[in-house]
């Protein structure tokens, strides 16, 4: 046990080295670049920068330019997915804000969340709502979205409160105040099922189907582990799914 203790240790230490090794090396060159930059302003009579005004970038030279898979492809995912369907009106419950301020220049949304979000934008309008107890009418929403939600709710993350079966509740809403053959577009984290509290759930295949037991499952697809060099995968198998460390489910579910 000791010894593997500081093995971990060691290695730990050495990318640590390592880490601050670049560091050093990228700030040389931005010292190296700024003097550069400001004797090509004194050439051409121009004010220097101070140092004051200094903003080192560090970690940005990188041969391809880099993005966070889950939250680029899953909101275009369901772009296009809504776009299909032309709804007059969509509601969306917490997805990223990205999602719902760009989809109201083409479509009406209403955006709700926990905690309220102060946008001005025409064509939106943002509420507060609790995802446990939605204000809506049953079978009232014929378009609906709740995207990188379910799998928060209850481990307290947000300022919610502490329920194990908050992520349960909240399916249970959403199929509720869904429209009979109306579309839910459902995205959470899938893989080898567990809980990182308070972070996140991360759900089997068939753990996503069983919340959502009156609906109907119409097509989903999953941006896997690793670069994803293929983008977002269409209708994978469910072992494929679940032998994800922590991929990315996007589910569109109907009320027949």
């Amino acid at each position: 046990m000791f010894v593997a203790c500081f093995q971990n240790d060691s290695e730990q230490t050495q990318l640590e080295l390592e880490r601050l090794t670049r560091k050093q090396t990228a700030m040389v060159g931005f010292y190296e670049e700024f003097k550069a930059f400001n004797y090509l302003l004194a050439e051409e009579g121009r004010s220097s920068i101070s140092q004051e005004e200094q903003y080192p970038c560090l970690d940005d030279r990188t041969e391809q330019t880099g993005f966070d898979r889950h939250y680029i492809y899953h909101p275009a995912w369901a772009a296009r997915v809504i776009a299909a369907r032309n709804p007059e009106h969509h509601v969306d419950i917490s997805s990223t804000l990205h999602f719902a301020t760009i989809l109201s220049a083409f479509v009406k949304v209403e955006f709700f969340d926990f905690r309220k979000a102060p946008l001005t934008l025409s064509n939106l309008t943002s509420n507060e709502a609790d995802l446990t107890q939605l204000p809506f009418r049953s079978d009232a929403i014929k378009s609906l979205s709740c995207m990188h939600v379910i799998e928060h709710i209850g481990l307290g993350r947000y300022g919610d409160p502490i329920d194990i079966d908050g992520d349960k509740k909240a399916a249970r809403e959403l199929s509720r105040v869904l429209a009979p053959d109306g579309d839910l577009l459902v995205v959470v984290p899938v893989g080898r099922s567990r809980i990182q509290f308070n972070a996140h759930r991360i759900y089997s295949h068939e753990q996503v189907i069983e919340m959502f037991p009156d609906l109907i499952l119409v097509e989903h697809a999953l941006i896997p582990d690793g670069e994803a060099e293929d983008g977002l995968i269409e209708n994978p198998d469910s072992k494929l799914i679940s032998s994800q460390s922590y991929g990315c489910g996007c589910y569109v579910f109907s009320k027949r």
